[in-house]
């Protein structure tokens, strides 16, 4: 079944370091300067339950996570987001951010703990229901420089920025496959360009989006 929703759902994904979060910032203000709704959220997080399940996942001194349990938990967490977040958000004709979605868990989980792809995707999709978002962008960083980023201040990495570069180039490799299957609705930038830069251009795609006919409507994939 495919529904039409009258918001605009737009995620931000990426290796560890790549900007997202600034990104996200950027295009909520410019976005909330011309008088539109914007919704940022996060993931995993968003809820009280997923900011609970972020913690246990991304927080050292849990003891040992295994890769199913750590996809599992992603999936949850992204469950509730989903449906207690997003979706609404979206029928109130909000526009929402999302600082990660179900990309992630493909890239770090099917590919980066070697789970499968294929297996995490449709774990995620039945998880959400079929919640695509009518825009990715994708800022793409090399693990080395996105550690370089991540350590320059005094915040110390969490579990999944610790794992070791080679984990973070097969995530690389793993999100820059997903954008080059579905060129329509991604946008892949490189994360050194400066701030500004990167701001002004995903701020034109999205302008291009808003001013499409029917932007959003086709955002839901699942099968009755």
């Amino acid at each position: 079944m495919i529904t039409k929703s009258p918001g605009l759902f737009i995620a931000f994904e990426g290796g560890d370091g790549a900007g997202k979060s600034t990104q996200a910032a950027r295009l909520a203000e410019a976005l909330e300067s011309r008088g539109l709704t914007v919704l940022r959220t996060r993931e995993p997080g968003g809820t009280p339950i997923g900011e609970k399940l972020r913690s246990l996942v991304l927080d050292h001194g849990h003891g040992h996570i295994d890769a199913h349990t750590e996809a599992l938990i992603f999936a949850a967490s992204r469950a509730a987001h989903a449906g207690q977040v997003i979706r609404p958000a979206l029928s109130r004709g909000e526009i929402v951010l999302t600082d990660r979605y179900i990309d992630s868990s493909v890239a770090y989980q099917g590919a980066g703990r070697d789970l499968g792809t294929e297996a995490v995707r449709t774990l995620n999709e039945w998880a959400t229901d079929g919640l695509q978002p009518d825009l990715t962008v994708l800022l793409d960083v090399d693990p080395a420089d996105g550690r370089r980023r991540r350590t320059a201040g005094d915040t110390a990495e969490d579990r999944m920025e610790s794992e070791a570069d080679e984990f973070h180039a097969r995530i690389r490799q793993a999100f820059l496959e997903l954008a080059d299957a579905h060129p329509d609705t991604y946008l892949v930038l490189a994360a050194q360009l400066s701030v500004d830069e990167l701001a002004a251009r995903i701020l034109d795609r999205v302008d291009a989006l808003l001013a499409a006919p029917g932007a959003a409507a086709m955002r839901d994939r699942s099968t009755a």
